[in-house]
């Protein structure tokens, strides 16, 4: 089979990285098209990439027959739009989370996908295929630690992203502390509990950055989930973190218990000076899922060659995207929610 030709939208930080790997680190794949709605942007990567088209318009590009498959990495809100414009044009689709920025938009997303069985829809929870992430599910899977009871997940930011966090929130871009952070651990969760949420109880405030509360959204925020196989979650979500990105999760099972990222190591360096014996921590989610967000896209791609679907599905997007919106619900309203199907999230009584 020929490459396949792939055009991407979005070129800020993880767009950019996914656009590196689909042009220079994947076999069998040419990035055949850019589009930024900065014009600068899109030339730039264009020229210095000997990239062959450059797009300001989304629309535009989908129209380029030479493509066969869209790459959506722009802000949370377009995604639900772009999705459909990009399967209704007959082009293969990665996109990343989350599908939408609301519940009604991820079942419109899982409607047209649907609609569209001959085309692969992939949605981009890289942290399946990180090599630890996937050497724990595998333990899980061969009973190692029995039977998994109880799931505990934080997911921290480093504080001096905070600015560009900002910048991003205050365009209405992020949906929230759970939907924009929370929802890799919501994913997570659920594919190692293997069971979907019952119940949500979320607050959370915003302590040295009271600025976040005007975004009525949260700086820290914990979130405590029963799900439907009575097994338990736990996920704690914050954008204040001072030594680093630290992405931490722990499976306790009946017979044992699995950790990883206990410590966010950025490497197997230790610095030893004046300070003592210094462990530097990872600087941000493009290093520390810097082999995930590449295995998937080889996945992605192969699966386009093979003519197979991804084991990460739509149903995978809107079953976390109800999942983080009740966490987004009871941290608003401050009740307890209940998640009656995949579909539906009322509240309920404490």
């Amino acid at each position: 089979m020929k490459k396949v030709k792939v055009g991407i939208v979005g070129l800020g930080r993880l767009g950019r990285k996914h656009a590196e790997n689909l042009a220079f680190r994947i076999p069998n794949c040419e990035l055949l098209a850019v589009c930024s709605v900065i014009k600068e942007e899109a030339e730039q990567v264009q020229e210095e990439w000997g990239i062959k088209y450059a797009y300001t318009s989304y629309d535009e590009m989908i129209e380029n027959k030479e493509l066969d498959a869209i790459f959506i990495a722009s802000p949370s809100g377009f995604h639900c739009e772009q999705i459909e414009k990009a399967l209704n044009a007959k082009l293969h689709v990665f996109s990343e989370k989350p599908l939408g920025l609301y519940l009604e938009e991820a079942l419109q997303v899982q409607e047209v996908v649907n609609k569209h069985t001959d085309k692969v829809f992939m949605v981009g929870f890289m942290r399946r295929y990180d090599k630890s992430y996937a050497y724990a599910k595998k333990q899980v899977e061969e009973g190692k630690i029995g039977d998994p009871v109880l799931i505990r997940c934080y997911g921290l930011d480093p504080t001096k992203a905070i600015d560009g966090f900002m910048t991003f929130a205050k365009n209405n871009y992020s949906g929230g502390l759970f939907l924009d952070m929370a929802i890799h651990d919501l994913d997570l969760a659920r594919w190692y509990l293997n069971s979907e949420a019952k119940q949500v109880w979320a607050i959370g405030g915003s302590y040295g950055y009271p600025e976040i509360k005007e975004l009525n959204d949260a700086e820290t925020g914990a979130a405590l989930v029963k799900f439907e196989n009575d097994t338990m979650g736990i996920f704690v979500a914050g954008r204040n973190c001072a030594h680093g990105y630290h992405i931490e999760t722990e499976i306790i099972g009946t017979k044992g218990t699995l950790r990883i990222g206990t410590t966010p190591e950025k490497n197997m360096v230790t610095v030893f000076d004046e300070n003592g014996a210094i462990k530097e921590c990872s600087d941000g989610f493009l290093e520390r899922f810097e082999q995930a967000y590449l295995s998937e896209v080889e996945e992605f791609i192969s699966c386009i060659r093979e003519n197979r679907q991804p084991n990460v599905t739509v149903e995978d997007g809107v079953l976390s995207t109800a999942l983080g919106y009740a966490c987004k619900e009871s941290f608003e309203t401050g009740e307890l929610v209940s998640v009656q199907s995949p579909y539906k999230v009322v509240p309920s009584s404490l």
